[in-house]
């Protein structure tokens, strides 16, 4: 095979063609690192101080350039995005479009940066006409955060053509980072802000200001400024308060949000559900479509239909199955398997002023602002002295030629170079005798004499406060407070802006279990399990099994008649205990599924016992080695597949008989045929073990168990179903752990009190 040669472009070798051998996994990195970066500085993450991604920042800036003030007529949106991209954001114009889009959309954004006029989407889930038809302007919210571009306050860099020049951050009068919020995924992390009250944000400043390291209490909370988030689209917050308080101290945690539900009355005791908020960032169009999916799909039993009712409001009515109804056990069904509820993420991932991506609590975060707020006030108080320098340099001129008006006109009319023989009569600077020989005629008159002294004397007492107030910091955090305080006012919570919209509230306090079955469709069903442990349901209450057919060489093992919101508990000869919803179960159809699809339970292993879960009854277990306990049945729930393991049972030995503790009297029976009674207060309550031992064997293990109360005596069932009293059952009385003697005459060749032996 030739070799392929490779030649080096032109360039030199420090010329862009030439060629570097290094490892392709250094390659790699190096490049994906730089991609890393650039998606998380440049795309992703928000700054902390202004609240803006480079995008939203740019075409804030842009629109500014296009003097599409609030007080301006409105623009074709296709107009900004092309300056935007051509100036600024080199990217496509969708993108630019899209983020435009949503700074406008009051469901999307808590305080809209830009006004837009025209289709620009809804809460269903609609998009934005197209750009050519849309038009857009700024609102105050971002005129605040723009405010003092040309004073000098931030820095300003060449754009990515370096024709123009763009501001780094902007001035940020406005705490947008946690008025609007932000979301982003960038490589290898994310943000996640949800909006809040921008009263509340300035409160909380205000108090920060004077205690910088004030405690998280003190600033969030139901009595503190931050109450919480505060969402475009309203909803319930339904949690508690150490979760949010500890959320907001460390910048990361959540939020449950609900939507906003109130019960309307209509004739002869009927009811219906109205939903008028819905969570944040809840496409409307799909919760409708998800709950009637549901109730087609019979998983909300409860509901009997959906109708969208809204118009510029949302109006969602839920009509329930009948009027007898629980409409928070209805609502709770609704909340659990739609996104009526959803959780609402905070991670305070932003960039800091360095660049530097960081978590900040909500402290850390309006401290920062604060701080970009003194940097802005320092640095617009520096371009205004530079400015007043300048100009009260050009008024002294000014005065000097009031003062020698004649020798000026003389110089002027007969000097050939009147200036340097002005600056040299008169000790003039360039700057002044320039301003001078630029003096109109007209400002020779007396009254503009007048007017310059005057705003000589209004700008050095400016001057004298600016420089005064450069050296007093505390005079400069009151100007800030002075500040934060008009913003406040012009977002005041009497504002229809400026209202709280999300209310915070406590779920209602319901059985789990309850709810669970809100959501199941009550039928009645009868759950058949194999010997193989193949399980299904068959519908009905099935009196006659004898029909049922199952795989060759299997045969009945359970049959447990239940309803489809029941629990059952399946016990495993390993001494686990697994819990099987009736409602999950496959149908009567075939020969059903293999239970041990639904549970983790070994090969090795077997089902020795299934029921129906009443948690007020007492169960007795026993292992073949002859121990056994009392447990409660409310303490033998799993919650996972894996089960959960009630008896210890060694490499041997295995557990074989479950029953329900019944009486006060324990008669048990060994494979030995050896009979033991005994009082079954001997018998230990536990909530895992392996027991006590129950009887003693030489050979072989334990055959049965059964308990009964003495007074009614102890009775055995036959293969026919015939039920025999044992009347001489007080001949076998003795003290647990014996062996027993061996049974009375006519007792079951099975070894066993009743067929099936147990639950």
């Amino acid at each position: 095979m030739a070799k392929t040669k490779t030649k080096k472009r032109s360039g030199g070798p420090q010329g862009p063609g030439r060629i570097v051998d290094e490892p392709l996994i250094e390659a790699l990195g190096q490049r994906y690192l730089a991609y890393a970066l650039s998606t998380i500085t440049q795309r992703a993450l928000p700054d902390v101080r202004d609240g803006l991604k480079p995008v939203h920042r740019r075409i804030l800036f842009g629109m500014r350039e296009l003097r599409l003030s609030p007080s301006s007529g409105f623009r074709k949106c296709a107009k900004i995005v092309g300056d935007v991209m051509g100036n600024f954001h080199p990217h496509g114009d969708q993108a630019i479009y899209d983020a435009l889009v949503r700074l406008s959309q009051s469901f999307a954004a808590r305080y809209p940066l830009v006004d837009g006029h025209g289709n620009f989407g809804n809460v269903d889930g609609d998009g934005a006409a197209a750009m050519r038809y849309t038009e857009a302007r700024l609102t105050d919210a971002a005129e605040l955060l723009l405010e003092g571009l040309d004073a000098g306050t931030v820095d300003f860099r060449a754009t990515y053509s370096g024709e123009d020049d763009e501001p780094v951050v902007l001035p940020a009068g406005f705490p947008n980072l946690l008025a609007n919020g932000a979301s982003g995924i960038a490589v290898g992390m994310a943000t996640s802000i949800p909006p809040h009250n921008v009263a509340e944000l300035c409160d909380a400043a205000l108090h920060l200001i004077k205690a910088p390291n004030a405690r998280i209490e003190s600033l969030v909370g139901p009595k503190a400024p931050i109450k919480g988030p505060d969402f475009p689209t309203g909803g319930i917050v339904v949690e508690n308060e150490e979760a949010i308080r500890e959320a907001y101290a460390t910048g990361r945690g959540g939020f449950r949000l609900r939507a906003k539900w109130d019960r309307e009355d209509l004739d002869r005791g009927a009811w219906q559900a109205v939903i008028t908020e819905v969570p944040y960032q809840v496409q409307k169009s799909r919760l409708v479509e998800r709950i009637a999916e549901l109730i087609d799909g019979k998983k909300l039993p409860l509901v009997d239909a959906v109708i969208d009712e809204s118009a510029e409001d949302v109006r969602l009515v839920i009509t329930p199955k009948s009027r007898t109804v629980e409409p928070e056990m209805m609502m709770e069904a609704l909340f659990r398997l739609t996104e009526l509820e959803t959780r609402v993420s905070l991670n305070m991932n932003v960039l800091d002023s360095d660049g530097a991506p960081r978590v900040l609590g909500v402290r850390d975060v309006l401290n920062r602002w604060l701080a970009h707020r003194r940097e802005v006030l320092i640095r617009r108080t520096q371009t205004r002295l530079e400015v007043i320098a300048d100009r009260l340099e050009v008024l002294a001129g000014y005065l000097i030629v009031y003062l020698n008006l004649d020798e000026v006109i003389r110089i002027v009319r007969e000097e050939d170079e009147p200036k340097p023989v002005l600056m040299k009569t008169f000790e003039l600077t360039d700057r002044q005798a320039e301003a001078v020989l630029n003096m109109r005629l007209r400002a020779l008159r007396k009254l503009e004499e007048e007017g310059i002294r005057t705003e000589h004397a209004e700008l050095t007492a400016e001057q004298k406060a600016l420089k005064k107030l450069l050296k007093d910091e505390p005079g400069q955090w009151k100007a800030i407070a002075g500040e934060i305080r008009e913003v406040r006012s012009a977002f005041a919570p009497t504002s229809p802006l400026g209202m709280r919209r999300t209310g915070f509230g406590e779920a209602p306090e319901h059985d789990p279990d309850a709810v669970a079955e809100a959501l199941v469709l009550r039928e009645p069903v009868t759950v058949v399990l194999s010997e193989k442990g193949w399980i299904r349901a068959l519908k009905g209450h099935q009196d006659d099994l004898s029909g049922v057919k199952f795989k060759e060489g299997d045969r009945l093992a359970f049959a447990v008649p239940c309803q489809t919101t029941d629990k059952l508990i399946m016990v495993g000869s390993n001494g686990r205990f697994y819990t099987l919803g009736a409602d999950k179960l496959p149908g009567g159809r075939g020969h059903g599924e293999p239970v041990r699809l639904m549970i983790d339970l070994e090969e090795d292993h077997a089902p020795i016992g299934l029921f129906l879960h009443d948690p007020g009854r007492m169960l007795f277990l026993a292992a073949s080695t002859g121990h056994g306990f009392l447990t409660p049945e409310k303490d033998v729930l799993a919650q996972t597949k894996g089960g959960k393991q009630v008896m210890n049972v060694g490499a041997n030995a295995e557990a074989v008989r479950v029953i329900e503790a019944k009486g006060d009297t324990v008669a048990v029976i060994g494979e030995n045929r050896k009979l033991l009674v005994f009082p079954l207060e001997e018998v230990p309550q536990l909530a895992r073990g392996k027991g006590v031992i129950l009887q003693k064997y030489k050979d072989g293990g334990l055959a049965d168990i059964t308990t009964f109360d003495k007074k009614e005596g102890l009775a055995i069932t036959d293969t026919a179903g015939r039920r025999q009293e044992i009347a001489d059952w007080k001949d076998w009385v003795g003290k647990r752990a014996q062996a027993g003697r061996l049974p009375p005459k006519g007792f079951p060749r099975s070894g066993k009190f009743r067929p099936g032996s147990g639950l």
